[in-house]
């Protein structure tokens, strides 16, 4: 009897131990606490993830909280809410803007359902920032005329590219350089026409002191520009060729303007300033119109006695 009596005994515990944290009012637990906390970190973008807690029919909101090395060693332990996450309503959380620095990270998570809130649930191993995942940077590879031209994906203020270009051909030598413009063209080199050119790029962040692998290269070949230049050519041409018209009028006119009416120099001997008939008529309103008066020679020979 007292066997059977212990074996009923140790069945209903089995049963309903693990209803305990459940059935607490006024203690600890009223909900389940959020399992299988995980950080996952990509290019300096930190996500806290957790199996959710359901409730049928309920909603249930979650709360984050973290706790870094200045918190656990210079604060006794205090826990700062997540400036995104507190509360929410999935069952994850962007924690990049509370990871400020590159030490270990204590993380938690608890449930909430009206008053009833659930117990913490931690990160098993702290998170330090350092161990994030980084990926080869997007690219666009293009040609500005005869320069070289580099468009690199903007993956925020923390990150700086090393960009590595070669001419293809054997013994070429590798060059490197380092973008930190985000988001805008860059131009690398200028291009020998009918030459191919190859690019690839990697991250780098100083505040971790990491790199991303190379991507894969990417080439682009210099056509034969010819048809800029020939029009160069013709535009060029066509410009002398105007002035050469235009000096050329300018020429005309002006030797059809001495023909017409050329310019009279008269000897000394023969300008008679006090004379009222004058060898040289010229009317004052019309400035371009000059007639020449002509005398007979006997009325020059009595003027000149």
């Amino acid at each position: 009897m007292m066997i059977l009596e212990e074996i009923s005994t140790s069945l209903i515990m089995w049963f309903f131990y693990p209803l305990i944290p459940c059935l607490l009012i006024d203690g600890v637990a009223l909900l389940p606490a959020p399992q299988n906390l995980s950080v996952q970190s990509i290019n300096m973008k930190h996500l806290l993830m957790w199996s959710p807690v359901t409730m049928p029919g309920e909603i249930t909101h979650y709360s984050v909280e973290y706790q870094g090395e200045y918190e656990s060693l210079y604060m006794s332990h205090v826990w700062i809410p997540s400036s995104r996450c507190s509360p929410t309503k999935v069952p994850e959380c962007d924690v990049t803007d509370d990871i400020t620095a590159t030490v270990p990270y204590n993380l938690r998570v608890r449930a909430t359902l009206g008053s009833q809130n659930s117990a913490w649930s931690t990160l098993m191993h702290p998170f330090n920032r350092n161990s994030t995942f980084l990926t080869p940077p997007g690219m666009e590879v293009t040609k500005d005329g005869f320069y070289l031209v580099i468009k690199l994906e903007d993956l925020g203020p923390q990150f700086e590219f090393l960009v590595a270009y070669w001419k293809r051909e054997p013994g070429s030598k590798e060059h490197v350089k380092t973008v930190r413009s985000r988001g805008v063209p860059v131009h690398l080199e200028t291009m020998e026409p009918g030459a191919v050119y190859c690019v690839k790029a990697q991250t780098f962040v100083k505040a971790i002191g990491r790199h991303s692998a190379f991507s894969q290269a990417e080439c682009i070949k210099v056509q034969e520009e010819t048809f800029p230049l020939v029009l160069a050519l013709t535009a060029f041409a066509g410009v002398v060729l105007i002035l050469v018209v235009l000096l050329s009028i300018w020429k005309m006119g002006q030797l059809l303007r001495y023909s017409c009416c050329p310019a009279v120099v008269l000897p000394n001997t023969l300008k008679i300033t006090s004379s009222p008939q004058k060898l040289i008529s010229c009317r004052r309103e019309e400035v371009e119109a000059c007639a020449t008066t002509v005398l007979p020679p006997e009325e020059l020979f009595r003027t000149w006695i």
